[in-house]
């Protein structure tokens, strides 16, 4: 089983769906002594099978986070209004929406692959895999893990099989791990999360969410974490796969505040506050639950506004903290490669 007190540096970049995670990012955070996490979601077998190989080629373990699929919208009304609403916007950008789709994100195709090419670590995201799929990937040797934002959902992963927890705290950019797609997040700092937790289960803690500064790693390691994993502290490293419009909206003085919304998913999230978000203000606009098919809806205006280079109207997926992240960094080293930013949260470079 894979140890995390084996890695030189008790630092993860995070799995990051989308773009941002990169099989670089990976090889380079772990070049570096820590650790990087391939994000498996939003892409097919093929692709992800294709980092895994390079990662591997590289000499680095592999690791690889999935998505579980949640239950099917069966709210035709609310997606359809969704669609009216957003309509003109995708005009603006002259692009046509996408299909409110449901479907499992390759997921079994993605769980038959790493079964019969291991890697050592899976996570999952949004939900925890079938006992089946843990004694299949458990008897492959791989280690399993899940991101859990509630002492509930933690018990219930360690009840599945789960061999480490991911504990993501609110302050986290990109999306909550909550398990039940129609529940509000839990609100209780990373702080007093990871103390429940820890008090409930015996398997390895990772902390994540607000993971900005060398401090807050300090911070996460004297409250029982084996290490952290951080996600928007890499989003401008030269590893990254980040849009250019995501990168210069994180330095941009434009934005001044994230907020957590579904607006563009479907899915809770958090990101830096722009138009398209508080188009969602009140409730009578919220976006419905129903993840992946508003994703699948809108995809296609996210990505045109991004290469339009419009940061109003794409997602800015940030954490809470990404100010202290790219003010504090020496020369404003959220520039550097992940390397350089995987020592610095670890407190090896200042």
């Amino acid at each position: 089983m894979f140890s995390f007190e084996s890695l030189e540096l008790p630092v993860i970049a995070a799995p990051m769906a989308g773009g941002p995670s990169t099989s670089w990012l990976v090889i380079d955070s772990s070049r570096a002594g820590g650790w990087g996490m391939l994000a498996g979601g939003n892409k097919n077998v093929d692709a992800l099978a294709d980092e895994v190989r390079d990662i591997q080629d590289a000499g680095v373990a592999a690791g690889v986070n999935l998505f579980i699929a949640g239950p099917q919208s069966t709210d035709a009304a609310a997606l359809a209004s969704l669609r009216a609403k957003m309509q003109p916007v995708a005009e603006r950008f002259d692009v046509e929406l996408g299909e409110p789709t449901w479907d499992d994100d390759d997921y079994a195709a993605k769980v038959g692959w790493l079964v019969a090419h291991p890697v050592d670590v899976v996570t999952f995201t949004f939900g925890l895999p079938s006992d089946a799929d843990v004694t299949a990937l458990h008897a492959a040797g791989s280690s399993l893990g899940a991101t859990v934002t509630c002492l509930d959902d933690a018990r219930t992963a360690v009840a599945r099989g789960m061999d480490f927890l991911v504990v993501q705290g609110p302050d986290a950019g990109g999306h909550r791990s909550t398990f039940d797609l129609h529940a509000d997040p839990a609100v209780a700092p990373l702080p007093d999360l990871l103390e429940q937790i820890r008090a409930a289960v015996d398997v390895p803690l990772l902390a994540a969410g607000g993971i900005a500064t060398p401090d807050d790693t300090v911070a996460a390691l004297g409250m029982g974490a084996v290490a952290v994993q951080a996600g928007t502290a890499f989003l401008r490293s030269s590893s990254a796969g980040s849009s250019a419009t995501h990168r210069a909206a994180l330095a941009s003085d434009d934005f001044t505040d994230t907020g957590l919304t579904r607006a563009f998913s479907g899915r809770f999230a958090r990101g830096l506050v722009n138009e398209f978000m508080s188009m969602f203000d009140g409730v009578e606009n919220v976006s419905p639950s129903a993840y992946p098919e508003v994703n699948r809806m809108l995809a296609p205006l996210r990505r045109a506004a991004a290469e339009a280079g419009d940061p109003q109207w794409t997602h800015l997926w940030a954490g809470a903290g990404w100010r202290r992240t790219a003010s504090a960094m020496p020369g404003r080293m959220i520039d550097g490669d992940a390397g350089r930013i995987t020592r610095w949260l670890a407190g090896r470079e200042g």
